[in-house]
């Protein structure tokens, strides 16, 4: 019998409405989503997945923060101008998630040509830097120490973020570091950025929640060793009834640092002065004596 006479089975061609996948283990099959090739104006991909473990948020991780390799950041506009950094809201979503997409700020701290280096030395005292050049350059002010000092800065914040939020104390939640840029929790109320507490008049009954949420942040920084260093009104949010701290890149040793006893009564008394003028009657001496004696 010639090739051409050959006779085959009846289900040796597979029906056209035979799924390709069909009776293979689910455990082997991959779905692909096409992304496209090129983005538009402020946005860019995602570097989520290009980073090392210690420059992603503590775990675990809020159900908002979105790890998909083909997210896109796009730039919304800037939040607030600072002296060393300036902060913007970025939004990251998968175009494939309609609804999974979530609004970050921003803090980029800035580079060797455009960033004010105003902070004292004072702060950096018992720190050490990995690699002994760096400290010299840093000593010298060359144009190498004001960019090892810039990135610093955004390695020190990022820790006392990581560290603060594992400790449950009110602070943004870190999401990632990647250079001289954090992202982080962007603090709302009623849908708009939170206001400083600077800003706000709330009544006596939220201002004194604002003291005790206060007083008990404090102390579980001093209980840990650590003081702010910076901390006033003008740092702190009013998201509401919730009290929320930021900018972090100064914090300090309480013991390891010299002035570290001096920073925390700074703290005390900046904050202090606020809750009396909202008509708490509240003393930075009292407050601190009461930090100090759980302290230790």
């Amino acid at each position: 019998m010639s090739h051409l006479d050959r006779s085959f089975p009846e289900d040796f061609f597979r029906p056209d409405d035979r799924l390709p996948t069909e009776g293979i283990d689910d455990s082997f099959v991959f779905t692909y989503d096409a992304y496209a090739d090129e983005l538009g104006d402020g946005q860019r991909w995602s570097r989520w997945e290009d980073l090392e473990a210690l420059m992603r948020g503590p775990e675990p991780r809020p159900d908002w923060v979105v790890t998909s390799s083909g997210a896109i950041d796009t730039e919304l506009g800037d939040l607030k101008t600072g002296k060393e950094a300036d902060v913007f809201l970025v939004e990251r979503s998968d175009p494939h998630d309609s609804e999974g997409g979530v609004v970050m700020a921003a803090k980029r701290y800035r580079d060797t040509d455009h960033r004010t280096f105003h902070r004292a030395a004072s702060y950096t005292e018992g720190r050490s830097m990995k690699r002994s050049r760096d400290n010299r350059a840093l000593k010298r002010k060359s144009t190498w120490g004001r960019q090892v000092a810039a990135g610093e800065w955004a390695i020190s914040e990022w820790n006392a973020l990581r560290r603060c939020w594992e400790l449950g104390l009110p602070v943004p939640y870190p999401v990632q570091i990647d250079e001289t840029e954090i992202m982080m929790e962007w603090i709302t109320f009623d849908g708009e950025t939170a206001p400083r507490v600077s800003q706000v008049r709330p009544e006596p009954r939220v201002v004194q929640g604002y003291f005790d949420q206060l007083r008990d942040a404090l102390g579980t920084l001093v209980q840990a060793g650590l003081v702010h260093g910076d901390l006033s009104p003008y740092n702190t949010l009013a998201a509401g009834e919730r009290l929320v701290i930021i900018d972090l890149p100064q914090m300090v040793d309480l013991v390891g640092n010299p002035r570290g006893m001096d920073f925390l009564l700074r703290d005390c008394a900046n904050m202090c002065g606020w809750f009396r003028s909202r008509g708490l009657d509240v003393d930075e001496q009292e407050l601190f004596g009461d930090l100090m004696a759980h302290a230790f």
